[in-house]
């Protein structure tokens, strides 16, 4: 099977290029921090807030554009919290707009497999009347909590991958 390393966690792989963005950007007070841990994952935790009208924080990874016509799936290696995340992924980071899929974390590891297809296009909360991704390129990966509740989080991430 034809597979494609979007990112592969362990200890001495460089995240500086993981960015975190807390609704502190529209007057939020969320936090939330993305490291290593001992074992090499990477963890993406804090606490969401309601205050201010806030409500998300995400960690996104932008990287050089990447060719994906062979590919219909993203697989990610994933150990969560029982909470619900958004996986989002763009084709282009200069648009605004991020293609989303909702995902239920277990606390247990567990590799999510979803179609490129299912990822919906979505501007700030509101889905876009246009089509699913069908894009040939992708460029950027995130990982956001908003559930419209004050909540902590703690998301652990291994691999993740393009089949």
């Amino acid at each position: 099977m034809l597979k494609m390393t979007l990112f592969d966690f362990h200890n001495t792989v460089d995240i500086s290029e993981w960015r975190i963005i807390n609704d502190v950007v529209m007057g939020g007070v969320s936090k939330s921090e993305f490291l290593l841990n001992n074992s090499g994952y990477g963890i993406f935790k804090g606490s969401v807030s309601l205050e201010k009208n806030g409500g998300f924080s995400m960690v996104k990874y932008s990287f050089p554009e990447k060719e994906i016509q062979s590919f219909s799936k993203i697989k990610i290696l994933l150990k969560g919290d029982l909470k619900n995340y958004q996986v989002r992924i763009k084709a282009d980071t200069s648009i605004d707009y991020s293609y989303v899929k909702g995902i239920t974390t277990s606390d247990n590891w567990e590799e999510i497999e979803i179609k490129l297809t299912d990822f919906t296009p979505t501007y700030r909360g509101k889905q876009l009347n246009i089509p699913n991704f069908h894009e040939t390129k992708i460029s950027e990966i995130a990982f956001l909590i908003g559930n419209k509740k004050a909540e902590s989080f703690q998301l652990h991430l291994g691999k993740i991958e393009l089949l």
